[in-house]
């Protein structure tokens, strides 16, 4: 019997950020439950590259090319193209394009979510053959409330990671064994809250190292930032992120907004303490049973940090093992594709 195509379909895909690391995630569940995957984007190292489908592309692919790239696909898994507007032409001609076929739009940042895309009510689009999935029961509530019924599957991470090389790391960056280093593991955009990650570094002695390019135009806003900082500052891609979380003494996410926000639950996995700030989908986490520490009070991460407690570490771990495994994903879409007939 020959083995169905699932094709994994975004603007860019193959990078660090946020819906690249769940998409690989996915790609390695979908095929482990017996799909060929091929992955179709505007950007990045994929498989079929469609340079219409970018963030910033003047126009978008023909419907030619775009029905071409997913002929042989019996099922197509969209990755927030059709969720945040940040290509509409492409996103309406991917919806006009999978109508009646099996799909699975998977949203990470429906547009009411950001103050700027609040206005555009076209997206997310529906149709009876597809399926809609969720990244947090937040954002499922909230599709609902729309009309869309939608399943939530949280993201899923490597629970036994390689380990990273901590001296090693940290004799790259030049930061010598007894200095204090926290890793802010961010594309740096205003929601990110890079100021506030600087103040609490600054305020508990410790150089902060933030590992994303600026995006969205932040550019002037990060160099005044960094410039003005309270301590030392490093402003550099890791070798590896199991590097970057070992070299790191705690995790700084104190971002205003995330659609779920993957570097807490990272943190967990490297058993490194995290600060986070307050955004929605956090409580939600949080109530699975992690412990954080509050982002605007230096003091608790700073007590913590001069008497570390193993049993923090331990539980956070044990969370992340509990709710964020590769297998749970598996398992999850198992249970869709079975739902919907779609399974190989």
């Amino acid at each position: 019997m020959p083995v169905p195509t699932c094709a994994l379909l975004s603007f860019r895909l193959g990078g660090t950020d946020g819906v690249s690391v769940v998409a690989a995630s996915w790609r390695r569940a979908l095929e482990r439950l017996g799909f060929a995957v091929v992955s179709v984007a505007g950007a990045g190292p994929v498989d079929r590259l469609l340079p219409g489908l970018a963030i910033d592309a003047p126009a978008p692919p023909t419907a030619e090319e775009l029905s071409a790239a997913l002929a042989d696909a019996e099922l197509v898994v969209v990755e927030n193209l059709c969720t945040i507007p940040l290509n509409l032409p492409a996103a309406r001609l991917v919806a006009a394009t999978l109508r009646g076929r099996p799909a699975i739009l998977h949203h990470h940042d429906p547009p009411w979510q950001r103050p700027a895309f609040a206005h555009v009510t076209e997206l997310p689009p529906d149709d009876p053959a597809w399926r809609h999935v969720a990244i947090s029961h937040l954002a499922a509530r909230q599709l609902a409330e729309r009309g869309l019924v939608a399943t939530a599957i949280y993201n899923g991470f490597d629970v036994d990671p390689p380990p990273g090389d901590r001296a090693g790391t940290r004799r790259q960056l030049g930061v010598s064994p007894d200095e204090r280093l926290f890793v802010h593991p961010v594309r740096a955009i205003e929601r990110k809250d890079v100021p506030a990650a600087l103040a609490l570094a600054g305020a508990l002695g410790a150089t902060y190292w933030l590992l994303g390019p600026a995006e969205d135009g932040y550019g002037p806003t990060l160099d005044a930032a960094l410039g003005a900082a309270p301590g030392r500052v490093l402003h550099r891609p890791p070798p590896t992120m199991a590097d970057a979380y070992a070299a790191a003494d705690a995790v700084v996410f104190p971002s205003t907004w995330e659609g779920f926000g993957n570097p807490p639950v990272e943190a967990a996995i490297a058993r490194r303490p995290a600060a986070v700030g307050p955004y929605p989908v956090a409580a939600e986490l949080a109530a699975l049973g992690f412990r954080w520490f509050p982002t605007a009070d230096p003091a608790p991460l700073g007590a913590f940090l001069a008497a570390p407690d193993p049993d923090l570490l331990d539980e956070n771990q044990a969370v992340a093992r509990r709710h964020f495994s590769q297998e749970r994903v598996e398992a999850d879409l198992r249970a869709l594709l079975d739902g919907a007939g779609w399974s190989p």
